[in-house]
């Protein structure tokens, strides 16, 4: 996503908003739907690489066209809402996660090789959106700003004339005309004029591409000229700021839920030592327990689940493994002799210091497995917790439109990041999972209009020839960031609460400080 951002943002402003824009959210569609398919790690993790690479390109995209069709007096509003479909985008992946996935049922295989789960149902049905926007795109007219930056004033006639007999008939003046009293001129651009007509077309295609992102370069550089250098260094602090800490606590969140979830767990663990069975068929799910020194022989495990178990400096001896599927097992320290494993996800690592007498493994189970869930009711409230720390965010969305064009853009940032940093300090009182999850909430709920708002000024601050530029530069500084707090704040679970409080708190106050330095753009004319 960062280099989506920044690569996308760029071209943006050289071939156009609804253009790029569409490239971009086909790339993540294509990749979204390959990734739900393809088997191999490496494999899945080049596409969902590149679908990244495609949804950072529509974040600084969608916001820079959609601004260049709006009134002036409402413009801060309709953007705040347009924030409110990435609420809704995130409802919908959390209610589709927490709806599809703990259905293992769901699940089927072709032999032993292809392999298709509930999880992979989740990644398909989120490419379902991109697809619908594409759609719907595809009978937008491009920005009118930017062909008139390009010189393309005949298509941006067309278009304005569009847009205000929409609105003279929405108002119940239909017969008013639209006029133009003035123009701005620029000269189009066209890298292929110099070229002689028996150029190869290869050649052609190689000046072009190169005069392109020659361009795209010069425009990044001109973000940092003079003229915006200040503006675009105090957009990189809070952009950064509003980041490091947003990301970095969202993911930690979870995190603590789930160690929390963890601990707990781990307290009704079941511990068996020197047990001796000989004979016995096991048919039912072995769940949460520990087993110290046993003697199996000639025992059978078939057709069933094993769930955080561990067998440690255990004896198995003409024992017969067959159809197992197994999350967070391990057999460590132990002895197989004569055993058989058929059609098991007991793979070798399974089996740690372990030595295999005369064993066998037979049609291993392969493909991804949800191997790593001990609990499904656990797995049904992560997803649980997703959804409603995004839906949470929903009063923050509608205030801040309310008050975006009443208050101005500096207030509401400043305002709600100095509450966002006041609330980061009851995280250290959440003990509990219900008060983690209220807390989440809480914050998430406040944080939104900083957001919001920081789109609104990002959108203002720049002219309409480095808009998406701009934007994509400071959305992919914003992901960099999201990397560098999420690492941090991550090391932290299970030793100290303190340290990802104290730096959220203090990224946040330095962020609405710098907020404060940054001019007002509320009433303002787009540049």
């Amino acid at each position: 996503m960062m280099v989506g951002a920044f690569v996308w943002g760029g071209l943006a402003d050289r071939i156009g908003r609804r253009q790029t824009l569409l490239i971009s959210l086909s790339i993540n569609s294509v990749f979204a739907f390959f990734s739900s398919f393809v088997q191999g790690y490496s494999s899945f993790l080049f596409c969902r690489l590149a679908s990244g690479v495609g949804i950072g390109g529509s974040i600084p995209i969608v916001f820079s066209y959609y601004s260049e069709f709006l009134a002036q007096e409402k413009r801060g509003e309709h953007l705040s809402w347009l924030c409110m479909f990435w609420m809704i985008g995130g409802i919908y992946a959390s209610a589709m996660a927490w709806a599809i996935i703990p259905h293992y049922g769901w699940s089927f295989q072709m032999g032993s090789a292809y392999q298709f789960h509930s999880w992979r149902v989740f990644v398909l049905v989120c490419a379902f959106p991109s697809v619908a926007a594409i759609s719907a795109l595809t009978t937008m007219p491009e920005s009118p700003r930017f062909y008139l930056e390009n010189g393309k004033h005949d298509e941006a006639w067309m278009i304005l004339k569009q847009v205000h007999d929409t609105n003279m008939r929405a108002k119940g003046y239909p017969e008013r005309v639209f006029s133009v009293t003035t123009i701005k001129t620029v000269k189009q651009m066209d890298e292929l004029v110099n070229m002689s007509e028996s150029a190869a077309w290869h050649e052609k295609w190689r000046l072009k591409l190169s005069s392109v992102f020659h361009q795209v370069w010069k425009n990044f550089l001109t973000v940092f000229s003079p003229e915006y250098r200040r503006t675009t260094y105090m957009m990189m602090a809070v952009w950064f700021s509003m980041s490091f800490s947003y990301y970095g606590l969202t993911v930690w969140f979870p995190d603590m839920i789930k160690y929390l979830q963890k601990q707990e767990y781990a307290s009704r663990t079941k511990v068996f030592v020197k047990e001796k069975v000989e004979h016995v068929t096991f048919n039912f799910t072995l769940e949460n327990q520990v087993h110290r020194q046993g003697q199996y022989f000639n025992d059978k495990f078939m057709n069933m689940k094993m769930r955080s178990m561990v067998f440690e400096d255990s004896w198995f001896e003409e024992c017969y493994f067959e159809d197992i599927t197994s999350s967070n097992t391990f057999f460590k320290n132990c002895t197989f002799i004569a055993t058989l494993f058929y059609n098991t996800d007991l793979f070798k690592y399974r089996l740690i210091n372990c030595k295999l007498i005369n064993s066998t493994f037979l049609h291993n189970k392969e493909g991804c497995l949800l191997s790593d869930i001990s609990d499904e009711n656990n797995a049904y409230m992560v997803y649980f917790v997703s959804f409603l720390g995004t839906l949470a965010v929903l009063p923050g969305n509608i205030v801040s439109a309310l008050l975006m064009d009443k208050i101005g853009r500096l207030r509401m940032l400043a305002g709600s990041s100095v509450i966002s940093c006041v609330s980061c300090f009851f995280l250290s009182f959440g003990n509990s999972e219900s008060a983690m999850i209220a807390l989440l909430c809480l914050f998430g709920g406040i944080s939104i209009a900083s957001w919001n708002s920081l789109d609104v000024l990002t959108v203002e601050l720049y002219p309409s020839h480095k808009r998406t530029t701009a934007f994509g530069f400071l959305n992919a500084l914003c992901k960099l960031a999201a990397v560098l707090g999420i690492s941090i704040f991550t090391s932290f679970v299970g030793i100290t609460k303190a340290v990802p409080i104290l730096f959220a708190s203090g990224a946040l106050a330095a962020g609405s400080f710098l907020a404060l330095k940054l001019p007002e753009t509320r009433g303002q004319v787009l540049q």
